[in-house]
């Protein structure tokens, strides 16, 4: 093992408390970035001995803790699968444990192992440097849910280093663009389309989608009763919608035209027909009745059924323009790693996909493994085809209004701020951003637009007030940052203050773990776990005016200073833009 790389001051503080004896090393250890894994790798060095286990099984074993009171981190005798009991083992390798000035001794609590940092160390290794960094770029709007959800992972991923490419595939070929073209014809205005083309697109398609909810729930009747509904489906507004798509894919160029208009061209028919000539050639896809399917019970993946990559009237359809539009973005960016953020209903469609990607083989077979499916759940109480949905413009002018009556109230803090309408429109995005996240992104979730411009509770609008109040204790102390990073922090020694650094320890292991998981919530958990800490240690560590010293006074603001920017850096990860004022 070598000794892992070090700012110099943690150099000078290690040696002080190990004397000559260097820091092990173990994977995935980073002290310089995250000092909780010097924690980490001093356990695992004393806990190897002890056990007389391999210690690369026990570093990745010992994880953060959920709330402070379960200790700061923990061991599951159990996962590390030694003979015995786990309840017994988890008692010994306590009572064997060496005393170190870095940690508390361990505890033994059934089958666990509690580990807790020593206070008086504490400050001095995890509160060196505040200065973190704007990690990410701020939330571009669009499409609530997926852009919302769709956002997290393009600035984890950009936070870690990587060059990321976002993009939205818009829906513009098959049956539903064709029943918006009989749309556009029977309830089409171009003046009102020049006005809010969205807008008027959106009004002929939900009048369309009324006009053809008899015929859709025939078709559905019919397929209830095993009927064949190629007949049905080839009369009606069906009919015109199939036949409209049929002149655009054999080169009309009236049709095309009307499809310009709408949207340029996203994926090359060139490549779909490629990639079904590979399909067919090698025995992947078969041609039965005019259509062009894979039975995947036939190529061991019986769950995946039979699916059809070509219609039986000759038009393409969603699976085969996927493949091909996965393809084009392979051709295109040769990426690493591309991320679908689809919505939990698809997850059968992408599997096909992945799976076909996977039998076509070479270096299709590898674009598959560079594939990831991030799913979520449905915002409900909305519909589209209905027209009961309501656009993003609409409900962020709704949140900002609601946004910006609340700050009304009081006057005096009202008059100081810059551009309280600008405020109070990025009050309600946050509002919107943070009610969409609250739960894990599979979960679906109740629109509700009075819950979400709560100040109560773990909402938007909370989480900006507890920024702005950092700031302000920033404003009402006036230290300059040089004079922060001379802070004693050996004077936090308060229960409050132990329990914000201990928090404040644990950013760098959340952000860990919310990498593997791409769940926007685990961080946003975190949050509102720091707010609480903070908001219970205002009245007991005081800054302005406080009776302990100028010393001490310090210390505190630069601790609250850390919590300011994790917040910060936690906010703009989840695409939302802290306030300093509101």
């Amino acid at each position: 093992m070598t000794a892992p790389k070090v700012d110099s001051e943690l150099v000078d503080l290690l040696a002080s408390l190990r004397g000559e004896k260097p820091l092990p090393l173990y994977d995935g250890a980073a002290p310089s970035i995250n000092p909780v894994d010097i924690y980490r790798s001093v356990i695992t060095e004393e806990l190897a001995k002890i056990a007389e286990l391999d210690a690369s099984l026990i570093y990745p074993a010992l994880e953060w803790t959920s709330t402070l009171d379960k200790g700061d981190l923990i061991l599951a005798v159990p996962r590390l699968r030694v003979k015995g009991s786990p309840v017994e083992k988890a008692a010994s390798w306590a009572a064997a444990f060496s005393l170190s000035s870095l940690i508390k001794p361990p505890v033994a609590t059934g089958t666990f192992l509690r580990f807790d940092y020593n206070p008086d160390i504490l400050p001095k290794i995890i509160v060196i440097e505040f200065s973190s960094p704007n990690i990410a770029k701020q939330f571009h709007a669009g499409h609530l849910r997926s852009t919302i959800i769709g956002g997290f992972p393009s600035n984890l991923y950009e936070g870690a280093g990587w060059k990321t490419v976002r993009m939205n595939y818009l829906g513009d070929w098959g049956r539903q663009y064709g029943l918006l073209a009989v749309s556009w014809k029977k309830y089409g205005d171009q003046k009102a389309f020049h006005t809010d083309p969205i807008a008027h697109l959106f009004d002929v398609y939900v009048k369309i989608s009324a006009d053809f909810k008899p015929e859709e729930d025939g078709f559905k009747a019919a397929g209830k009763r095993g009927e064949d509904t190629a007949i049905l489906e080839s009369r009606g507004l069906l009919g015109e919608a199939k036949a409209y798509f049929k002149r655009m894919e054999d080169g009309d160029e009236e049709a095309l035209a009307l499809w310009r208009k709408f949207r340029g061209i996203s994926v090359e028919k060139e490549i779909m027909e490629m990639a079904e000539r590979i399909l067919l050639e090698k025995g992947i896809a078969e041609q039965d009745n005019g259509a062009v399917l894979i039975d995947f019970k036939k190529h061991g993946a019986k769950k995946l059924d039979v699916a059809l990559v070509r219609n039986r009237n000759g038009t393409s359809n969603y699976l085969l323009r996927d493949i091909g539009a996965a393809i084009q973005r392979h051709h295109t960016y040769n990426m690493d790693k591309m991320i679908y953020v689809v919505m939990s209903e698809q997850e059968a469609h992408l599997q096909r996909l992945f799976k076909i990607l996977d039998l076509m083989g070479g270096e299709y077979a590898a674009l598959a493994r560079k594939i990831q499916h991030v799913t979520f759940g449905k915002v409900m109480g909305m519909s589209t085809r209905r027209g009961t949905v309501k656009f993003l413009d609409d409900i962020l002018i709704d949140v900002g209004e609601a946004m910006h009556n609340v700050m009304r109230r009081n006057e005096n803090k009202y008059r100081q701020v810059d551009d309280p309408e600008k405020v109070a429109d990025i009050l309600g995005i946050s509002a919107v951003m943070v009610q969409d996240m609250s739960g894990k992104r599979i979960n679906n979730y109740l629109f509700n637009i009075g819950r979400m411009t709560s100040f109560e509770g773990d909402m938007g609008p909370y989480l900006q007030y507890a920024h702005a109040r950092l700031c302000s204790i920033q404003r009402k102390v006036a230290l300059t940052h040089g004079e922060l990073l001379q802070a004693d922090f050996s004077l936090l020694n308060e229960p409050h203050a132990i329990g914000l650094v201990r928090l404040l320890a644990q950013y760098p292991d959340v952000m860990g773990h919310t990498f593997k998981t791409l769940e926007p919530t685990t961080i946003l958990t975190y949050l509102f776990r720091l707010t609480h800490q903070l908001s219970s240690s205002y009245d007991v560590l005081r800054v302005v005016g406080a009776p302990e010293g100028v010393a001490t006074t310090i210390a505190r603001a630069a601790l609250y200073e850390a919590a300011r920017k994790t917040i910060h850096c936690g906010m703009i990860l989840r695409g939302l833009s802290p306030v300093e004022r509101m």
